[in-house]
């Protein structure tokens, strides 16, 4: 989908300031929300695609003056209420209904050691052959899907080069919107500075992008 969250290229978004000694969460509340996101994943009620679709999914206006964590909070809520984890009263009231059951969480303390070391590889084992091989020049589409994507705006009707074929992963445009997880070919394609961006950009600089097969034609 064409929305705010796809800032890859996009001008007057103030510069890019890097923390040095950046620690993992800034305040406490951040590792809350965070151990929140992985505990209700458990669940199995969606997938990462989907969490990161309903983050897409906040207004442009709440996104950009959204930290972080705030999106992922934003989302989880969403996602919970959405799949009859949570009921929106319960949200606005901060406490649970009497009228709904008790259950037992679905991550135990035993698990999440597993959880945290192993995670949910995307990676599956289906023998197809790849349609492109190291070195061809490919197109990317020129596609603008209402649902989740992760082919950017910035590279869509580009000119590139396979540089590595990493092997047959998920597709995240059909399992964000549970239709399938639809595995296929996915590549990291390299693209020519000047291609993305215009004449004004470094003749030796290049940006790597890893792109399902789907998202890809030869080039002609």
């Amino acid at each position: 989908m064409n929305g705010v969250h796809d800032m890859g290229g996009m001008h007057g978004m103030g510069p890019i300031a890097p923390e040095c000694d950046e620690p993992v969460f800034h305040e406490p509340w951040e590792g809350r929300v965070f151990a929140m996101v992985r505990a209700m994943g458990a669940w199995r009620k969606w997938n990462i695609d989907a969490s990161r679709y309903q983050r897409e999914l906040i207004p442009p206006a709440d996104y950009l003056r959204m930290s972080y964590y705030e999106k992922w909070l934003t989302g989880l809520v969403e996602l919970m209420v959405k799949r009859g984890l949570v009921t929106r009263e319960e949200i606005e009231s901060g406490h649970a209904s009497p009228t709904m059951p008790k259950v037992q969480s679905a991550l135990t303390a035993d698990k999440v050691i597993l959880l945290t070391g192993k995670g949910s590889p995307a990676n599956r084992e289906v023998q197809t052959a790849p349609r492109f091989q190291v070195g061809n020049t490919v197109r990317t589409r020129n596609t603008h899907p209402e649902g989740h994507t992760r082919l950017p705006r910035y590279a869509r009707a580009k000119r590139g080069t396979i540089d590595l074929i990493h092997g047959v992963f998920v597709f995240p445009d059909t399992n964000a919107g549970f239709q399938g997880e639809n595995p296929q070919h996915l590549y990291s394609v390299r693209f020519a500075a000047r291609e993305l961006w215009g004449e004004q950009a470094s003749a030796k600089d290049a940006v790597y992008i890893d792109l399902w097969e789907s998202y890809l034609d030869p080039a002609t």
